[in-house]
């Protein structure tokens, strides 16, 4: 197939993943309330008795059921996508790359799915509770619908990104670009960017921050496992293929 035809199929398999996503952003809308409630009912559970989340503009509550929406039909659409994207790319790879590249997206999207869980489940009512905390008798919180998605879609995907670290590490010392020993010795150096990426990638406050440092600070000890396994199984492939040589 030339260079046209590569193009002209391309075209065709991004037209039907923009398809699937406009249909399922259109269905979802529906239920976009419903999914907004679930989505912030952390930070309603830990609400003061009386406040609610309001929206400051007439179109708040419209835009943020639209983005609300948008962004579960990328998920509920994401087999499909990735199909698609699959079917595009497969025809050119290596069966042994087909074998590595397969494993890797199921993988990948386990560990990113695992991290926006960790954060939902685990880190949003510890964090909201402390916030919440501050709130007296004369200083009420009036948190807006639009800062609340904002806040929450950051460190969701943040964790998500985040939990990727052990796949990464497996897959480069897999292919000899990282080592155990490495890791270990800049470990040092990997904390301090730990608190760095933690600084940008979540909200301006210690507290955010912290829930999302010392998450990696265990990743990155785990990822020194999992590298460490996975190098003595280059060395051991390595040894097989020379002692047969």
């Amino acid at each position: 197939m030339g260079i046209l035809g590569h193009l002209g199929e391309l075209r065709r398999r991004v037209m039907r993943m923009f398809i699937a996503v406009l249909l399922g952003w259109v269905a979802l809308y529906g239920v976009g309330d419903i999914l907004y409630d679930y989505l912030s009912s952390p930070l309603q559970a830990c609400l003061p008795e009386g406040s609610k989340l309001i929206y400051t503009s007439p179109q708040g509550a419209f835009f943020t059921y639209l983005k609300v929406a948008f962004i579960a039909s990328l998920f509920a659409t994401c087999p499909y996508t990735f199909y698609q994207a699959w079917a595009f790319v497969a025809p050119g790879l290596y069966r042994e790359e087909k074998r590595a590249l397969l494993p890797l997206a199921f993988c990948s999207s386990l560990f990113f799915v695992g991290g926006a869980a960790f954060c939902f489940f685990l880190v949003f009512p510890l964090a909201f509770r402390f916030f919440m905390g501050f709130a007296t008798d004369t200083i009420i919180p009036m948190i807006s619908v639009e800062e609340y998605l904002s806040f929450a879609l950051k460190l969701l995907i943040a964790f998500g990104l985040v939990f990727e670290m052990p796949l990464f590490s497996f897959f480069l010392s897999r292919f000899g670009l990282l080592t155990p020993a490495f890791m270990r010795r800049t470990r040092g150096y990997a904390i301090l960017l730990i608190f760095i990426v933690a600084a940008i990638l979540t909200p301006p406050d210690v507290i955010s921050q912290m829930l999302m440092a010392l998450p990696m600070m265990l990743l990155y000890e785990a990822s020194i496992y999992v590298s460490k396994v996975a190098y003595r199984e280059k060395e051991s492939k390595k040894q097989k293929e020379e002692s047969h040589e």
